[in-house]
């Protein structure tokens, strides 16, 4: 897996992952070494041999996490073992369920994912200028797909971070929506706001850098459009979304265990009890199957269901 380096400045390098782990960002200068996001848990020795790489025997002195989802926070424990002397900073509003270790408040239970346990030392605060690796980063509130997120923007650049809240062909799934919030209007406003910022490269939390932001925002505005007008299109986008995860996680999963991990998992049960409850849950279950296995995304072998990628 090789890191991305096209056409981003100095002292900025992007490891693109796939859609089990998020993005990750490595800014180095001034004597400094940041680390934006770290992964899933699973691919977090990866991770550090490609920072080990990078910094070629020199420490990492912060970790960053744009927000606290499994795919974006797996790999901070793994980093801090590594690295004894490291800052982890993590976006604000859940300081405290990180404190309690409060797998139930951090959604890491109920999205059925796990994420080994860590600790922050402080959280970043939207508003605030951070004078990292020599550069000026401002930090951005961005609720929509995570009512906590933020998104980091370098002036002299122009380049953004941009987490989930806008990638190439999209945005993250709107998280507070599958919990009976409205948080549309959430995702309009963070768009609103990075189509303010006008960045000349956004490096997204999944997929591969871009510079062709309008396009993408327009992209954007036309998903979070569908969804305003069809929200089960969504809610279904989600249950499809938590599905595959897993099984990206897993690669193969014999189906009565797919069953139970379903029936286990609050979200997917919470989701089936109030908008899919005229099918059974395994039902329910077999028609995401189905779509993503029309869609290419994994293959139906008799008992076993295996990820395409």
């Amino acid at each position: 897996m090789m890191p991305v380096s096209t056409q981003l400045p100095q002292g900025v390098h992007v490891f693109e992952r796939g859609w089990l782990s998020s993005n990750s960002v490595l800014l180095q200068g001034d004597g400094q070494a940041v680390l934006v996001d770290s992964g899933y848990h699973t691919h977090a020795p990866l991770l550090l041999d490609l920072v080990h790489q990078q910094l070629q025997g020199r420490q990492l002195d912060v970790l960053l996490n744009t927000h606290l989802h499994s795919d974006h926070c797996g790999g901070n424990a793994a980093l801090a073992a590594h690295f004894p002397a490291l800052q982890t900073w993590i976006a604000p509003g859940q300081a405290q369920a990180v404190a309690q270790w409060d797998a139930q408040g951090l959604h890491f239970a109920s999205t059925g994912q796990h994420c080994p346990r860590f600790a922050a030392d402080r959280t970043l605060q939207p508003g605030e200028h951070l004078a990292l690796c020599g550069q000026s980063w401002e930090v951005h509130a961005a609720p929509g797909h995570d009512p906590h997120s933020v998104v980091l923007f370098a002036p002299s650049t122009g380049v953004l971070v941009s987490a989930d809240a806008l990638w190439e062909n999209g945005f993250g799934v709107v998280f507070p929506e599958l919990e009976g919030e409205d948080a549309f209007d959430a995702v309009g406003a963070t768009l609103d706001l990075i189509a303010r910022l006008e960045p000349r490269l956004v490096i997204p939390g999944h997929g591969s850098p871009f510079v062709d932001v309008p396009s993408a925002l327009a992209r954007a505005y036309s998903r979070l459009d569908h969804f305003r007008r069809k929200p089960m299109s969504h809610l279904r986008y989600g249950l499809k979304v938590l599905v595959k995860f897993k099984l990206l996680e897993l690669q193969t999963w014999p189906l009565a265990a797919l069953y139970q991990w379903a029936a286990n998992t609050p979200y997917i049960c919470a989701l089936h009890r109030q908008h899919f409850a005229d099918m059974s849950l395994p039902d329910c279950i077999d028609g995401v199957l189905t779509e993503l296995a029309s869609a290419g995304a994994l293959r139906l072998e008799g008992g076993l269901v295996r990820d395409m990628g």
